[in-house]
């Protein structure tokens, strides 16, 4: 068991993310105490929830224990709190029942939901941020099924079988794809009243086109390998609404049962903390080393950094991103601790992009190498699982991956956290729509 000494610096990391604890893995050998802090125990690997939501993996599979990964790393002390605010003249984090000194703060707290100022809708459409979020997901798209089957009214068993995916980024593409896969073939054998193949998935994007971070041909590729899918792509389109009935578009009402949003991100606190101001999503306008200008001992990383990277974008929020910025930090407070001079100004390094399209397609962006198709979808496979390097054994994701394509089984398919069927099978009186 570790203590802490008088003589090593103190470090606070906020969050357990990819930035965190690649922060935190960086000072392993350095003369610091660390503290990390996170309201849940577990680390996710966000990248596959949307597996767990369409039940190709169970969340044992892509969310471990933040103990058991810093157990061999006697200088880091694990936390399981709510932070509440950041008193940075005392250079104290205030959690719910202690305060913790640092010398050096990371902020590495992620992103949540962002409903653009309709936070109603997320009851009716939750998005996929935590493994609660996933098993929602899940039990909302398989109860669907369930409560088709049992209806004598064929416009509710429509209802039912329609699935609204909002946002046209990698998460609502590979969730529009993984449903569509799930109604098509590991649901068709399953049910003896309903057809699940009749099922309808429809994406729909704001923007002109799908994957926007993406070239306009890897999009016009994963647009045409979801309608392949049986996705019915809707882009240039706006929710007006969303409630329990349905979607309402700009021209027409969707019957649905089940939504599921994915079309924006925001930071919670950060700015509230640290008293300083932040862009529209909450994001904190950081210094070429990521620090915070008004507080260089504090530094922020990850999704809830506004990072300056090129050609007036930012750093993107995502994996890659927040594990370069950990280490950096890192290696910054290393060179501090030791007298040397600072490090070089924070250089992002984009690996490119990557969005899988079902199970025999992807596309990937490298810059100058674009590939889509079956090659690009093994390629991103070995993208994720080289990922899970260092977390944990990849090998048996790897194999619910192979067991779940070889098989076309969705072993996953459980429902929990459901009230009494019947409770749920009159839906909702519908609301007023203009």
């Amino acid at each position: 068991m570790s203590h802490p000494t008088p003589q090593n610096a103190k470090v606070v990391i906020i969050g357990a993310g990819f930035g965190g604890i690649a922060a935190a893995k960086a000072l392993a050998k350095a003369p610091v105490d660390i503290t990390v802090i996170d309201r849940r125990n577990y680390h996710l690997f966000q990248p596959l929830l949307y597996q767990v939501a369409t039940a190709d993996l169970s969340p044992a599979d892509v969310a471990w224990p933040i103990r058991s990964i810093f157990s061999r790393q006697p200088n880091v002390r694990v936390v399981l709190s709510e932070v509440l605010d950041i008193d940075t003249d005392a250079k104290q984090v205030v959690g719910e029942e202690s305060r913790f000194d640092y010398d050096h703060l990371i902020v590495a707290s992620g992103a949540h939901h962002s409903y653009f100022g309709q936070d109603a809708w997320e009851k009716h459409a939750p998005g996929l941020k935590r493994v609660i979020d996933a098993t929602e997901i899940r039990k909302n798209v398989l109860m669907a099924f369930e409560r088709a089957e049992i209806s004598d009214d064929p416009e509710e068993q429509a209802r039912q079988m329609t699935f609204v995916v909002v946002g046209g980024g990698p998460t609502g593409v590979e969730m529009a794809g993984a449903i569509a896969e799930l109604a098509h073939h590991a649901l068709a054998k399953d049910f003896r009243r309903i057809n699940s193949r009749s099922a309808r998935i429809i994406l729909v994007e704001a923007g002109p086109r799908l994957l926007s971070a993406f070239p306009e041909t890897l999009s016009d590729k994963a647009q045409k390998s979801l309608e392949k899918l049986g996705v019915e792509v809707m882009v240039g389109t706006m929710v007006q609404d969303i409630d329990a009935q349905g979607v309402q578009l700009e021209n027409t009402f969707i019957p649905s049962a089940c939504k599921v949003w994915g079309a924006g991100v925001a930071v919670k606190d950060v700015g509230r903390w640290l008293d300083v101001e932040t862009d529209r999503s909450g994001r904190v306008a950081v210094a070429d080393d990521l620090s915070v200008p008004a507080h260089p001992e504090v530094s922020v990383i990850g999704d809830a950094a506004k990072v300056a990277w090129k050609e007036n974008a930012d750093v993107p929020g995502i994996a890659p991103a927040a594990k370069q910025g950990g280490k950096y930090v890192a290696k910054r407070i290393i060179a501090a601790l030791q007298g040397r001079p600072a490090p070089a100004p924070f250089a992002y390094k984009h690996a490119g992009n990557l969005a899988t399209i079902g199970r025999n397609s992807a596309v990937i962006d490298f810059g100058k190498f674009q590939m889509s198709g079956f090659i690009a979808w093994w390629i991103w496979g070995v993208a994720h699982i080289y990922f899970l390097i260092g977390v944990r054994q990849p090998i048996i994701v790897a194999f619910s991956w192979f067991w779940s394509y070889v098989t076309y089984s969705k072993g996953a398919r459980l429902i929990t956290g459901l009230r009494p069927l019947y409770e749920e099978i009159e839906p909702e009186p519908a609301s007023k729509r203009g």
